[in-house]
């Protein structure tokens, strides 16, 4: 059985929350670590009503500073206090982030919030690897908006395969040579017989990967960084009929990020960032649907299995 790769979302909503959506807000689940995407108003609250322990998120990541993707940190910092936390938190965001964060806790005269919150400033003319360990590389690329801003993409770390046990006893394979065996090596019996490796090992299932394209609009020019992902949350703020407006306002239509889905050679394409203007978003999910079929839209509380 994998380990979970999951995406739930918090908020789908773009400038303006409604009574059924929220500012823009993620979270991914990488094989039990939990990561934030976006922090609008309300995120808590989501994160709260879909049972995820605020004390599981170590890493935040704000793609641009415009207020409905961040407005809801401080208020989740705040209860990260509260709840005594004393384990770092990583933020990834533009540099002047840590300013506005440490104004606020200035005026509210918190000095010591009890945990450190780490920075990590983002790089917004060109992809860059911002964290990468044995099992997930992080990276994220400049998308085309009105102020500076990012997307990221989520890679798992390619998994050893599988050695099938009952080879292990068959074939007498010594525990020095299992690691070997892993790597792709061949075994060679007592006999002296060579057992090919494709019959000692189940290969195991292909790395999973999600890439989120915050606010942007059209551009080919993350085609490559995004390319062949599992998963693509690509905005799709205005159905086609508003696309003077979404030009304008450096946003995307269903139809544009169901073309970048496409260029990109996605499997699946998710949708979201939606305009207050629509009381349902159907129209631009049709609209993109025509385009890529395997697109879905975003809506609260629910989750995406990745891969």
């Amino acid at each position: 059985m994998q380990m979970p790769f999951q995406l739930t979302i918090l908020g789908s909503s773009s400038a303006m929350p409604t009574s059924s959506r929220y500012p823009t807000a993620q979270v991914l689940n990488v094989l039990g670590r939990f990561f934030l995407i976006d922090c609008g108003e309300g995120t808590q609250h989501q994160i709260r009503k879909n049972k995820i322990g605020f004390g599981k998120l170590n890493h935040i990541l704000i793609s641009h500073l415009h207020g409905d993707h961040f407005f809801g940190l401080i208020g989740l910092i705040s209860t990260q206090m509260l709840l005594g936390r004393k384990n770092d938190l990583h933020i990834f965001a533009h540099s002047e982030l840590q300013r506005y964060i440490q104004f606020q806790l200035d005026f509210l005269g918190i000095t010591d919030p009890g945990f450190r919150l780490v920075f990590h400033p983002l790089n917004f003319k060109r992809p860059q690897v911002i964290s990468e360990d044995d099992k997930l590389t992080i990276t994220s690329f400049p998308l085309k908006h009105r102020i500076p801003c990012c997307g990221f993409r989520f890679d798992e770390k390619p998994k050893a395969p599988n050695i099938i046990k009952e080879k292990i006893k068959l074939y007498n394979i010594p525990i020095r040579d299992i690691k070997r065996i892993k790597a792709g090596e061949d075994f060679v019996a007592e006999s002296g017989a060579v057992i090919p490796n494709n019959q000692l090992v189940i290969p195991a299932p292909p790395p999973r990967s999600f890439a989120y394209c915050s606010d942007t609009a059209f551009t080919e020019t993350i085609i490559d960084t995004i390319s062949g992902v599992d998963l693509l949350y690509h905005e799709a703020t205005f159905a086609h009929d508003d696309l003077k407006t979404a030009s304008e306002t450096y946003h995307s239509t269903g139809v544009q990020a169901a073309q970048i889905a496409r260029l990109a050679g996605a499997k699946k394409l998710l949708i979201g960032h939606f305009s207050a203007r629509y009381k349902q978003p159907e129209i631009i999910l049709q609209e993109a649907q025509a385009i890529f079929p395997n697109t879905e839209a975003a809506n609260e509380n629910e989750t995406f299995q990745i891969g």
